[in-house]
């Protein structure tokens, strides 16, 4: 990302500050008429967005910023400020137009060494808005595919790495929202949704903190049926992999109380994933 400068650079950077604030309302808002700014060069516009960043106002810093582009675009600073204007948005969690100004400098610069950043923004614009795991996953899909762009297009970039570690946690995320929907139907006994559910976990995000207990509501969900062997082979997938968790000892405690062991039986999917991911055995 490109550094955010000292605003005052000397005597005359100060006075120019002076000025540039001058031209504002009384209540000190950045959004003067085009006519005032038509008079500074482009760099002098870009360091006046620059000040008021330092100064926490975002919203007049992504004015200047704006203006920078609006009336010089095929200048240099024009290229800087999109950046910034896209950090800046982000800053104030105006994450639509951060989006928006990250996207046209990866769209007008794919080459340039700040894309890379760009395409991080446009990321977080998605990611910081996963809150909860109640809400509507879109934004969790959304952000998972432009942090694999990141991953994928820019993996020499500074920003892999944590891009790397925020998709780990979006995918998280969306196995728990399948997590809580399955809890949901298995509480209120509707046991085939909520394996279904669950079987999504087990299969689609089995890298997650959440394969233990999906492993466990399955024992849960298949025992309620009366499904014994697909109870076992879920225990038996646990005993393998998970045998240090408490649902582990939950699953054991179930089955081994019900004279059933924690071990594959018959040819059903969890079988199917023992014999594969365990033995070895893949025909």
């Amino acid at each position: 990302m490109i550094g955010i400068r000292a605003a005052a650079k000397g005597i005359g950077a100060v006075a120019l500050m002076a000025t540039l604030a001058a031209c504002g309302g009384a209540d000190g808002d950045a959004r003067q008429s085009s006519q005032n700014l038509e008079v500074y060069t482009p760099e002098q516009i870009y360091e006046r967005g620059e000040f008021e960043l330092a100064r926490d106002r975002e919203g007049d810093a992504a004015y200047y910023f704006s203006e920078v582009e609006r009336l010089y675009p095929y200048s240099e600073w024009a290229k800087q400020s999109l950046i910034m204007q896209a950090f800046t948005y982000h800053q104030a969690e105006d994450y639509e137009n951060s989006r928006s100004a990250a996207q046209r400098y990866i769209d007008f610069y794919p080459t340039e060494e700040d894309a890379a950043y760009a395409q991080y923004l446009l990321a977080l614009s998605y990611y910081d808005q996963i809150d909860e795991v109640g809400r509507d996953q879109g934004l969790t899909f959304q952000a998972l595919q432009s942090l694999r762009t990141v991953i994928e297009v820019y993996p020499d970039s500074e920003y892999a790495t944590s891009a790397i570690l925020k998709f780990d946690l979006a995918f998280d995320h969306l196995a728990g929202k399948e997590m809580e929907i399955g809890r949901y139907y298995l509480k209120r006994q509707h046991y085939t949704a909520a394996i279904n559910r669950f079987r999504v976990v087990v299969e689609d995000f089995q890298t997650t903190s959440h394969t233990a207990e999906a492993l466990h509501r399955l024992v849960e969900s298949y025992l309620s049926l009366g499904l014994t062997d697909e109870a076992q082979s879920a225990g038996a997938i646990l005993g393998h992999n998970f045998r240090s968790t408490e649902w582990y000892e939950d699953s054991f405690k179930l089955l081994t109380s019900q004279g059933l062991k924690l071990k594959d039986r018959g040819n059903n999917w969890l079988a199917k994933i023992y014999r594969q991911t365990v033995k070895g055995d893949w025909l």
